[in-house]
């Protein structure tokens, strides 16, 4: 937030407070800005330096915080030119471009600004030139080819126009036509050897001297005219059908620019289909600059940037994933979405910046404490970089602070257990870890299911191990009569444990199994009747009435059949 502790505009202290309170309400930061715009009826180079100081700490504020707002960077360099001149204003727009790039709007505002404020043509060319670079592929970028030419023209330079519009008619865009009309008039008063590059030239002076049956040096320059127009109205023709191509995906981008109010799934589908379109097209230039176009518009999203990193990795550009990784964790992803931060760091392991990694880790668990995949990723990190004992001891630590929320620090003590089970081998140390610590996660469904699911997966080899299945049990039981966790979470269990009776349990097994049955889906009538659930008590009743069945009918098929049947047999 701006510091504005040097100003007496009420207003302004007023309006920086609630930002301060609420940083993510976009109206607070907007009022903000007018605010200090309007300071003693508007600034100007007769302003007092306390006005111009917050004005300008509050715009480099506001464009720290929201950089892909075009429209702020072009009146924060006018500000800038009223206040201090041609210098400052230029220095607004340096960091406008840097921030982003590929705005149309914002490199035409530029040229046009230092077209009338310099006195250099060569200055003001190599600007356009870094411009074409920038946004000369944009699907609307005639404003700035237009202002390009118009410029050309301005300073009596006919010969500039001509290889600029060479470039522009091979480039899908809305008004692609207009260019080639243009081109294609000039191109008649123009000479051949600038009409396309000089090995095009020499192959149609060849194809002509074989059709004609004469040598290169005589082929008539009116037939090679003809020849080279047709050649460039294949151009268009390919042009044409390129720009048709895109204008599916470009007549449904109904938000071409940066705003902090969310996109509908149409608008994201479309984005998603542009690039499947793009990359299918194999043109690593044009793919590059429709991602930067598509990350103005949902930098938001860290689905986009995932997928933008993953494509320039497959692409080999290793310095440029760094950049797109950091641009989306430190500039527009929240950090509410963390899994690009994660991605990233996985990203520097990879290359041999384990350091980096666990930077990038520990930048995240400064804003998320508690966040639990981060730990784990960090703990992870450890283990593969130096042991698995730095891992342990690093979620020991996370263990033992008991400012961590309960259901963490349970799934924390999971993964300890998980390392000491599977990468040391040590499954009753594994055992113990639990059992030390369950007292004090009566009420943590992670502690409880990950338990359960670690005695499941040790191994019975195919019958059941009375050892193991005690085990099993015990677990069982103490969810049913000592933890505190809501019914959903017993009944997840308890079907687990049904599960596992059915797969690998013993000779006796279904008799127990066929109680739980009873007890957690029967009616209403019979679910739970002995308390939570007593297995033991409830089986050895039901082997008394068993028994005494048994002697009153005397039929070892009586329990399943009603008396009758069983005494006509």
């Amino acid at each position: 937030m701006a510091d504005l502790r040097f100003t007496e505009d009420a207003e302004l202290q007023k309006l920086n407070s609630l930002v301060k309170q609420d940083p993510e309400k976009f109206e607070n930061w907007e009022q903000l800005v007018r605010a200090a715009e309007q300071q003693e009826g508007g600034l100007g180079r007769n302003s007092s330096p306390q006005a111009i100081a917050a004005t300008r700490q509050v715009y480099d504020k506001f464009l720290a915080r929201y950089p892909l707002f075009f429209g702020y960077w072009k009146k924060y360099a006018d500000l800038e030119f009223a206040i201090a001149g041609t210098e400052a204003a230029e220095m607004v727009y340096e960091r406008g471009v840097a921030s982003i790039g590929t705005s149309v709007d914002l490199w035409a505002n530029y040229c046009a600004f230092k077209t009338e404020t310099s006195h250099e043509p060569e200055i003001i060319l190599e600007l356009f030139e870094r411009g074409a670079e920038s946004v000369g592929l944009d699907f609307l970028s005639h404003p700035f080819w237009d202002k390009y030419i118009e410029y050309a023209e301005r300073i009596e330079k006919p010969e500039y126009i001509f290889p600029i519009l060479s470039r522009i008619i091979h480039i899908p865009l809305h008004q692609y036509a207009r260019y080639f009309e243009r081109y294609r008039n000039m191109a008649a008063n123009i000479p051949i050897a600038d009409l396309a590059s000089e090995s095009v030239i020499s192959v149609l002076r060849r194809s002509l001297s074989e059709e004609m049956g004469v040598n290169e040096a005589s082929v008539p320059d009116q037939q090679l005219r003809a020849k080279l127009d047709a050649y460039h109205m294949e151009v268009f023709t390919k042009t044409q059908a390129e720009t048709t191509k895109r204008w599916k995906y470009e007549s449904e981008v109904k938000r071409p620019y940066y705003h902090v109010t969310e996109l509908d799934e149409a608008q994201l589908e479309n984005w998603r289909q542009y690039l499947d379109f793009e990359e299918a097209q194999g043109d690593y230039k044009r793919v590059k600059f429709l991602y930067e176009r598509c990350l103005v518009t949902a930098a938001n999203y860290e689905e986009f940037w995932l997928r933008y990193a993953r494509w320039m990795i497959a692409e080999g550009w290793h310095l440029e994933v760094s950049n797109i990784y950091e641009r989306a964790s430190c500039l527009y992803v929240p950090i509410s979405q963390p899994e690009v931060r994660l991605r990233w760091a996985i990203f520097e392991e990879s290359i041999g910046r384990a350091q980096i990694a666990v930077e990038i880790y520990e930048a995240i668990l400064t804003k998320l404490p508690h966040h639990t995949q981060t730990i784990i990723a960090m703990a992870n990190l450890y283990a593969r970089q130096n042991g698995v004992n730095d891992a342990i001891t690093l979620l020991q630590g996370f263990v033992e602070d008991t400012s961590i929320p309960l259901d963490v620090r349970g799934e924390i003590i999971s993964e300890w257990a998980s390392k000491v089970w599977k990468q040391q081998g040590d499954a009753v140390g594994a055992r113990a870890i639990y059992e030390k610590h369950y007292g004090a996660f009566v009420a943590c469904e992670p502690f409880w299911h990950n338990w359960f699911s670690f005695e499941l997966q040790l191994p019975s080899f195919g019958k059941m191990a009375p050892g193991n299945h005690n085990h099993i049990k015990k677990i069982f039981d103490l969810v049913r009569t000592y933890a505190k966790l809501p019914q959903p979470a017993i009944r997840e269990i308890a079907s687990n444990y049904l599960k596992y009776l059915e797969e690998r349990g013993g000779s006796s097994a279904m008799e127990e199994a066929l109680l739980i049955d009873t007890q957690m889906n029967g009616p209403i009538s019979v679910q739970n009747h002995s308390g939570p659930w007593m297995i033991e008590d409830s089986m050895c009743r039901n082997r008394e009435r068993d028994a005494e069945a048994q002697k009153l009918i005397g039929h070892p098929w009586s329990k399943f059949f009603p008396v009758d049947m069983a005494s006509d047999d």
